[in-house]
């Protein structure tokens, strides 16, 4: 007989219930352990066809996870769901995607002068998707900010403007939506 058979008989347990105790304290762990990485584990997008187009899109200037990339883009973790609050901030989302824009800007107290893209290639559908990721599942605008429609998105692609008019219409908007 081994010396742990011969502690385990000594405290009243036989090997069986020994194995039986370590298996089920692994079990405990086990679960513990795959809660803790659950509970780690962000939600799913609310809107899953945005995330797509803002990983294949946008992502390499605003980062994955939109939190901007310093001298290059800045973070869209809270402005965009401010503008989407009114209505010329929302023309001013949908303005941007559709036609970029060009020149400086100040974004929580922080300088950008680049160039955005513009995205008039994707179809209205798609940029709407796109927005309303950005508004809410990245910047969590409160629930009576209404989603971004394709209709919306359309209106503005009637007006067609360069990257500089749209930083122009920025200019009016911005001191309208801070904070």
């Amino acid at each position: 007989m081994s010396r742990r058979d011969e502690r385990a008989r000594a405290i009243g347990w036989s090997a069986a219930a020994h194995g039986a105790a370590a298996l089920t304290a692994l079990a405990v762990f086990a679960a513990l352990a795959s809660a803790a990485r659950a509970a780690d584990a962000p939600a799913p997008p609310a809107y899953p066809q945005g995330f797509a187009s803002f990983q294949g899109n946008c992502a390499v200037c605003h980062g994955p996870a939109g939190a901007g990339v310093p001298a290059l883009a800045p973070p869209l973790l809270s402005y965009p769901a401010r503008y989407a609050g009114s209505t010329e901030g929302r023309r001013q989302l949908a303005l941007t995607v559709l036609y970029g824009m060009i020149g400086d800007i100040t974004v929580d107290d922080k300088h950008y002068n680049f160039q955005m893209p513009e995205f008039s290639r994707l179809d209205d559908a798609q940029l709407a998707a796109t927005l309303n990721f950005i508004v809410f599942d990245l910047g969590h605008a409160p629930a009576d900010v209404k989603p971004v429609s394709e209709a919306e998105i359309a209106a503005e692609r009637a007006r067609a403007m360069d990257g500089a008019a749209v930083r122009e219409h920025r200019k009016s908007v911005a001191p309208t939506v801070s904070p």
